[in-house]
């Protein structure tokens, strides 16, 4: 159980193609039935995401990041060493870390239970390299193209992303893949996962037609986790290898970088609040 929050703020993004202005009000009313009514909104892409100066400046205690996974891990870096929490609600196209904390439940309903006191706050495992770091997953290899057909097909409709996917296709199957060090087996792409027990590393399988098929519905419908996968390691930290530079995807934000890349089990810099 955590203890109540009284002066709670929202980020959100109102130039986002899931932004509802429904959904925005019954926030509103959720946090005012609950006795805690918003104390600021901070709407993208007018206004900053605030960081922890600027959270404290205002005495906020909570903030409802209503945004996609990209915007929730910029506003969690941010944030670090601010003595409040962060409440991820679904308002995006994945929602992965909402998912994982709360299931998969509407934004004013998560908030209610929150208010209420019926969640467990604590920072949460992520995975940090040199230069990032994701409080989901990190997608390393050549198939992380299929992440821009993605967004083509979320902005562009299926036709514009119909004829990007053979590109990604060719990449994913094509382009030099990934190997975790101390492994023999390359793959399309290696997933990184933080855990309790350390960062495990998943390497996806592209050993037929039905699994390409499967992968290229499971990185369009959403999750590329549903895609055939095998587990190859669970460890504090993982090493990367390459024989060319090596695509990434932090939480859905793409980068790249030269091999070999380290990866280590982090803990978040500011709290999570849960109400699973």
């Amino acid at each position: 159980m955590t203890r109540s929050f009284s002066r709670p703020a929202l980020l959100c993004n109102n130039q986002s193609g899931s932004h509802d202005p429904a959904i925005e009000a019954a926030i509103a009313d959720a946090c005012t039935a609950a006795g805690a009514p918003l104390i600021a909104t901070f709407t993208l892409p007018d206004d900053d995401i605030p960081d922890g100066a600027a959270l404290r400046a205002r005495d906020i205690d909570l903030l409802l990041v209503w945004t996609g996974d990209g915007t929730i891990n910029a506003a969690a870096v941010k944030a670090a060493r601010w003595d409040g929490a962060i409440l991820p609600l679904p308002g995006g196209t994945l929602n992965l870390l909402s998912k994982a904390l709360h299931g998969d439940r509407p934004a004013p309903e998560i908030l209610t239970d929150a208010l209420g006191g019926k969640g467990r706050r604590r920072p949460i495992p992520t995975v940090r390299s040199e230069s990032d770091e994701a409080f989901i997953t990190v997608v390393a290899g050549p198939a992380t193209r299929w992440a821009e057909v993605r967004e083509t097909m979320r902005q562009d409709g299926i036709i514009e992303a119909s004829r990007a996917a053979p590109e990604a296709l060719e990449t994913m199957l094509g382009a030099p893949g990934v190997r975790v060090a101390g492994h023999e087996k390359v793959y399309p792409a290696v997933i990184l996962t933080p855990t309790e027990a350390g960062l495990r590393a998943d390497g996806i399988l592209t050993e037929g037609s039905i699994d390409v098929l499967r992968h290229g519905l499971a990185w369009l419908g959403g999750d590329f986790r549903d895609g055939p996968s095998e587990a190859v390691a669970t460890a504090e930290t993982i090493i990367l290898e390459s024989d060319a530079p090596i695509s990434l995807e932090y939480d859905g934000e793409l980068a790249e970088t030269s091999s070999p890349a380290r990866f280590a089990l982090a803990m978040s810099g500011v709290d999570f609040v849960a109400t699973l």
